[in-house]
């Protein structure tokens, strides 16, 4: 049983769709061998929130068109989570949306952006002016790494109504629980475990993903923030990845989307 609509894979920052880099790895190809429509978002990789939906609504609407349907789903990773919700809401998307799933996506902030945001503006500055002049070159239209830092620190801004009543919406997190178990995300670990308590990817705490129907953890084992999108995943952990993109398809179709 497929999805009655196509999927879209949204990225989060740093990690950015590419001739040379996919950024869910292999997971796009897998979903599609199941018979999966599935498309990669193409928007900026340090772009803000507003500009990130804007992008994400364009390619939408040509998806829609090119497929000859009415909606989409959205798989949202980190960031393209937040990137969703503005679309959704902000920009009336809300009748061409089926749902909205996201994975380890900072609902409420993360501990690591609010630390670094707590450095010398001018140090902020130059790095991000950086940053975004290799973004450009690797295409992104609009960066801009400083204010999209700001937009990730921690916050405690909570919906006191439903997000959507026209779009399902779910929520899963991971947890890094060793250093070891990843060696990219093991400084970002040790950064976020001295700054706050609890379960977390290494740079997105479990209770910062929680939103609508939280699911829980992707896998039961250890997974860090990077690992979620197949990157530098340890080949024993691998299927599971993908076993859990498949399953997370396979009952969006159940459910009639």
């Amino acid at each position: 049983m497929k999805t009655k609509y196509p999927i879209l894979l949204v990225h989060g920052i740093i990690f950015k769709e590419s001739k040379i880099f996919n950024a869910f790895g292999k997971i796009g190809k897998k979903l599609q061998a199941q018979g999966y429509c599935v498309h990669v978002g193409r928007h900026d990789g340090f772009g803000t929130i507003e500009n990130n939906a804007k992008q994400l609504k364009g390619q939408i609407e040509d998806i829609l068109k090119r497929e000859n349907t009415e909606k989409i789903n959205l798989i949202a990773h980190s960031k393209g989570g937040l990137d969703c919700k503005y679309l959704i809401r902000e920009l009336a998307m809300q009748d061409k949306i089926a749902s909205l799933t996201t994975l380890c996506t900072p609902h409420f902030g993360s501990p690591v952006a609010s630390r670094i945001m707590k450095y010398p503006k001018f140090l902020l500055k130059t790095v991000a002016f950086w940053v975004n002049f290799w973004y450009r070159i690797f295409g992104d239209k609009h960066p801009d790494a400083y204010n999209v830092c700001k937009e990730l620190r921690l916050h405690d801004d909570v919906d006191s109504f439903p997000f959507s009543d026209k779009v399902y919406c779910q929520s899963y997190s991971s947890t890094l629980k060793k250093v070891k178990d990843d060696f990219v995300m093991s400084i970002p670990l040790i950064f976020s475990r001295s700054i706050h308590n609890g379960a977390t990817d290494g740079l997105v705490p479990a209770d910062s993903s929680v939103f609508e129907i939280y699911r829980g953890d992707c896998i039961s084992d250890s997974l860090s923030h990077s690992q979620v999108v197949d990157f530098m995943v340890p080949k024993k952990k691998k299927e599971l990845v993908y076993s859990f993109y498949y399953a997370v398809c396979e009952e969006l179709a159940e459910m009639g989307f």
